[in-house]
């Protein structure tokens, strides 16, 4: 499936964002608050970050980009 680079750097940190989950639930270790606070403005960038890209990796399930509104080949 081709995508555009924001859908890409979208999939690579909702990625990331479920892997600090994992660590969460199984490891009770924060990866984000470990290495840039617990809820400094920096980790809140990181959520925020992760958030929205989770959201477009969603709209990108649909079979069409968010970003550029073409149909994903």
């Amino acid at each position: 499936m081709k995508k555009c680079p924001i859908c890409k750097i979208a999939a690579l940190l909702a990625g990331i964002g479920a892997l600090n989950w994992i660590f969460v639930v199984y490891l009770n270790t924060d990866i984000v608050a470990r290495f840039l606070g617990n809820m400094t403005t920096a980790a809140k960038v990181v959520y925020t970050l992760v958030g929205i890209s989770g959201a477009l990796v969603i709209l990108g399930s649909f079979g069409m980009c968010p970003c550029t509104k073409k149909e994903c080949k």
